[in-house]
């Protein structure tokens, strides 16, 4: 018997997140930006994040932005809260953080690719919740498929035109 279960597709943006429950699937295009995915298995409740940089420093504004990878974090930690969902009792994967022009000379400062990947480490680290996987850095684009439902998370790695849904049109 099949599942009359109606399924959303939410695809994020940078500086975006959403919390959702399982009839969303959540996805997004990463290069240097990372994504971190939470879910609660007993509850199957997800939340994804989409940061460009892993801090706005010291200049904090009032409101917070998902921009920035611990902003992010916290907004999704905020909205779990509201819903009663322990973040600890969450499982999190990381992805992204590619360095999107590898053709540069190397420098002395880190790529913004690998400080956003190593943030997303050290906050999850922070919050003791538990990473139960990670696909960082490299040099391609990656395409995170999150099934709200299950917890799974698909991922395709390339360049951005290979890894647009079936039946978009670039």
């Amino acid at each position: 018997m099949r599942s009359s279960l109606q399924i959303k597709d939410i695809f994020l943006h940078p500086g975006e997140f959403v919390v959702a429950d399982a009839c969303c699937r959540l996805s997004t295009l990463l290069g240097s930006c990372v994504a971190i995915t939470l879910w609660h298995p007993a509850r199957r409740i997800g939340a994804m994040s989409h940061f460009l940089l892993p801090t706005q420093g010291r200049k904090r504004r009032p409101t917070l932005s998902g921009r920035y990878g611990d902003e992010a974090l916290d907004l999704m930690l905020a909205e779990l809260k509201k819903l009663h969902v322990p973040a600890a009792e969450c499982e999190a994967r990381i992805f992204g953080g590619a360095n999107m022009f590898p053709q540069r000379s190397p420098s002395e400062q880190r790529a913004v690719g690998e400080m956003n990947g190593l943030m997303a480490r050290a906050l999850l680290q922070a919050q003791r919740i538990p990473i139960v996987s990670e696909s960082l850095f490299g040099t391609e684009h990656r395409r995170i498929v999150f099934e709200v439902r299950s917890g799974a998370v698909r991922e395709r790695v390339g360049r951005p035109a290979e890894l647009q849904p079936e039946g978009h049109v670039a």
